[in-house]
């Protein structure tokens, strides 16, 4: 009988180790795939991208490609901070969901209510319209166009439009021009919006705000919320765009100092710090992260789609979208993930987690000829066709 035993414990063990290494021989050719992906992307003295890949709560991939600018040569790494753009309005949905934990503000909170010098038409667009982009705000940007027509040049990468100005500018409209969340379409103006009710009700600065209430917690040391004059960003990415094809720096806008729709700087250090904090409920537990994770209807009780008219902003103009608080949460492939990607002047960023499947992905591109969106999908493909071989 004991022989049988040692038998039978030697084969569970022999099977246990078979198993173990094929699942190690499966995330390896993942990573070779991965590696494949990125070699050739950019030249090692070009602007380029930092690479980060997280699996069952660990970082399986961790590289930079190219150099933060043209007049340093300074390599890429994990501590180089990124421009994240619109990556950043999950960082604002979770301030704000922070507020509403602590009490201090409610989700159907109006416009009205927060500025009561805000035109009638804000009495009813509340938080959560914001958060879901499903307010039918005007685009700041398209108001800034009409503003220069009337008045001339009011707006330069050397003289940035700030929040507040936006605020101005929407305060100056008269009404919506379609009936609130009746169709859904991405808001830089509502996110910009909401960092200036972090900062109002908060009684802080928004990057003070973010800094005492995500980035200290989190231990996140190197993210900031950049304003120019008044911060530095240290190990700094400069952005890049391709001209008659060549490189050249195109850092600021004049739409780059505007904060809540994207106006922070971090790296793959810090954001997989980020992604843990997400998964382990480190700010926000389980029940009260959950509104972020809702997909939202329109009033009709029906699901939204992109707007039919293309622009910079408009992803995949007339599809189906599925939207929570600062997550994209459309699935992939059947697999179920949050994700979002952000877009600005010199570069392209996004980060995708794919949660039943434990894989995070995040890109940072210095560069705006590259699509981080389709790196990190091929990426996820990698994975998903090693579990798939085991």
């Amino acid at each position: 009988m004991k022989r049988i035993a040692v038998v039978s414990i030697l084969a569970l063990v022999v099977l246990a180790t078979a198993n173990k290494t094929r699942a190690q021989s499966a995330e390896s050719s993942a990573e070779k795939k991965i590696e494949a992906i990125f070699s050739s992307v950019t030249s090692p003295d070009e602007p380029g991208l930092a690479v980060l890949v997280r699996k069952n709560g660990a970082n399986v991939f961790e590289r930079g490609y190219g150099v933060r600018d043209l007049r340093s040569k300074t390599k890429i790494d994990a501590w180089t901070n990124f421009r994240l753009a619109s990556f950043t309005k999950q960082f604002t949905a979770m301030a704000i969901m922070l507020l509403v934990r602590d009490g201090k503000i409610r989700y159907e909170e109006t416009l009205t209510e927060i500025f009561p010098d805000f035109p009638a038409y804000g009495k009813s667009i509340t938080i959560r319209n914001l958060l879901n982009h499903t307010s039918d705000l005007p685009d700041y940007e398209d108001l800034m166009v009409a503003a220069e027509k009337a008045k001339g040049p009011l707006w330069s990468p050397d003289h940035q439009i700030q929040d507040g100005e936006v605020l101005e500018l929407l305060k100056k409209e008269k009404s919506l021009k379609f009936a609130l969340a009746t169709s859904w379409s991405y808001s830089n103006s509502g996110y910009v919006i909401l960092g200036l009710i972090v900062a109002k009700v908060s009684g802080k600065s928004y990057g003070e705000a973010l800094q005492k209430g995500i980035f200290a917690p989190l231990k996140m040391t190197h993210t900031i919320v950049y304003e120019k004059g008044k911060n530095e960003v240290a190990n700094r990415a400069f952005g890049h765009t391709k001209e008659n094809n060549t490189l050249k720096e195109t850092d600021q806008s004049a739409t780059s100092a505007t904060l809540g729709d994207g106006g922070i700087y971090s790296n793959l250090e810090d954001l997989a710090k980020w992604d843990a904090a997400i998964t382990h409920h480190a700010l926000l537990g389980e029940k009260e992260m959950r509104p972020a994770l809702i997909p939202v209807k329109l009033a009709d009780g029906s699901d939204p789609h992109w707007p039919k008219e293309p622009s910079d902003d408009n992803l995949h103009p007339g599809k189906p979208v599925s939207y929570g608080f600062g997550w994209f949460l459309d699935p992939y492939q059947g697999h179920q993930r949050m994700w979002h990607t952000g877009s600005t002047m010199g570069f392209r960023t996004v980060i995708e987690r794919f949660f039943d499947d434990k894989l995070t992905i995040v890109i940072l591109c210095n560069r705006t000829d590259l699509d981080p969106e389709k790196f990190a999908l091929q990426v996820a493909d990698a994975y998903f066709f090693s579990q798939q071989a085991k």
